[in-house]
């Protein structure tokens, strides 16, 4: 009998020691943050720009940068690069019209790679496209953003 007593007491002063009053959360306030106004960078290009063929080439094989309008760097961490390029296709009477096809893919670092500076040194034509987009960079505090796309056309 006594151990049962012993028992009840035990799994009291356990329940009890266990229990806490609830206390609310502390309160954090994020600041506000306004994006700055950045600029995506291939080289000295920047925004949609017409090139010769030879200097599409030359600066797709450049790093691709994001700075603001206070000259402060952003690290790029992924990307997406799609080719637009011009090709034939064929109607059901057999005759030839213009079309496009397009090629992507993402990238995590810069400049783009090699495998694709070849695939692209292989095929760009006059009137064909460049195009990065999906630009995400981060900023010196870590906090990450999406920078503007950037189009460069073959002459």
């Amino acid at each position: 009998m006594k151990y049962k007593y012993l028992l009840l007491v035990v799994l009291w002063a356990s329940f009890h020691t266990g229990l806490k009053a609830q206390t609310k959360p502390k309160e954090t306030k994020i600041a506000p943050y306004k994006v700055p106004k950045m600029s995506t960078l291939l080289g000295q290009y920047k925004d949609s720009v017409v090139l010769p063929r030879q200097d599409v080439l030359k600066a797709l094989a450049l790093p691709l940068r994001v700075v603001d309008e206070k000259g402060v760097v952003y690290v790029v961490t992924n990307y997406q690069v799609a080719y637009k390029q011009m090709t034939v296709s064929e109607t059901e009477d057999g005759k030839a019209i213009p079309a496009t096809s397009l090629s992507s893919q993402r990238f995590s670092a810069t400049p783009i790679s090699a495998k694709w500076l070849d695939f692209l040194n292989e095929r760009l034509k006059k009137g064909e496209e460049v195009f990065f987009f999906d630009i995400i960079a981060k900023d010196p505090k870590g906090r990450v953003m999406y920078a503007p796309n950037l189009k460069i056309i073959s002459l």
